[in-house]
């Protein structure tokens, strides 16, 4: 009996298949794209309980503002809104809204033919064109005003309120007078032969921006202040005081200071009628001390110390 053939049996066992088997590759998952910015902001939408066609409506609601802007850029951008106010400032004033008449109020030293001269320009013009600002900061040029108000009065009246600057002093510099206010600003020349209704006479550099300084120290002391000729500021520190009897006094430096010294001095001229005696200068620069110069002697009379309160 012949036997089968059997198989051969493969040399390369299980074992050995597996091992020799090629690694299976894993492929990493697949990477989800971030979801963009539009689509979230719809997702967000999409989740809120709106009514529907809402958004429809806003897309179409900022579609028409966008393309109105455009427009009404355009439109200005062509001068049409500055036609259209000039056509209606014309009507307005083919219906008799013309300026005819200027009234100026509160006018005492500013020169007249000025005041007219600025706002005459607007004289026949349309009420609505009137430039009142540009009149107004003209008429803050003049050397009198202070402060200025134009206005219109329908139909046909320009209104001009002026406010005058306050005279407080004459001012003496470089051989000229000037007339100052009480911030030390020139008002207007002086004519030397001209009254100064008994404002006071400050002389040297600076001396104007310290006149409103000078005016109440003298206010103090009302028996000495018609008998004042001016004052001179020394040194850019202090006060010379120059009497109409001719004296000079010396105050010291210092606001208070220097109204001390004038009270003192006030004081001892009540007691002793010191002015008018032949004294030359009266010098009180030091405290509790006043040195006096007499006119017939080459030097210096020195009186006893005194207390710098008169009372």
């Amino acid at each position: 009996m012949s036997a089968k053939a059997l198989p051969k049996r493969s040399s390369r066992g299980t074992s050995g298949n597996a091992a020799r088997r090629a690694p299976t590759r894993v492929r990493p998952p697949a990477r989800t794209a971030a979801p963009k910015a539009g689509a979230m902001i719809g997702r967000a939408f999409a989740a809120l309980p709106l009514p529907d066609g809402f958004l429809r409506s806003v897309r179409n609601w900022s579609l028409g503002l966008f393309l109105a802007g455009g427009l009404i850029a355009g439109v200005v951008a062509m001068g049409v809104p500055g036609m259209i106010g000039l056509s209606l400032a014309h009507n307005l004033g083919r219906m008799g809204l013309v300026v005819h008449t200027i009234e100026v109020n509160g006018r005492s030293h500013v020169d007249r033919d000025a005041v007219y001269r600025v706002a005459m320009d607007s004289r026949g013009q349309d009420m609505p064109l009137v430039d009142l600002s540009g009149i107004r900061q003209s008429l803050l040029g003049l050397a009198w005003v202070e402060d200025a108000r134009v206005s219109r009065r329908l139909p046909d009246t320009l209104v001009v309120d002026i406010v005058e600057r306050k005279p407080a002093g004459v001012w003496q510099h470089d051989y000229k007078l000037s007339l100052i206010d009480a911030a030390g600003r020139v008002i207007a020349p002086v004519d030397p032969s001209a009254p100064l209704d008994q404002l006071p006479l400050v002389i040297g550099e600076g001396a104007n921006l310290h006149a409103a300084e000078f005016g109440t120290l003298i206010a103090g002391q009302p028996v000495l202040k018609p008998l004042i000729e001016g004052a001179t500021w020394v040194g850019g520190r202090r006060w010379d005081v120059r009497f109409q009897s001719g004296e000079t006094l010396m105050l010291p430096e210092g606001d208070k200071a220097a109204r001390d010294a004038f009270a003192l001095f006030a004081h001892k001229d009540s007691e002793a009628r010191l002015l008018g005696q032949g004294i030359v200068r009266f010098d009180m620069r030091v405290p509790d001390r006043m040195v006096v110069r007499m006119s017939s002697e080459p030097g210096a009379k020195v009186t006893p110390p005194q207390s710098a309160n008169p009372i």
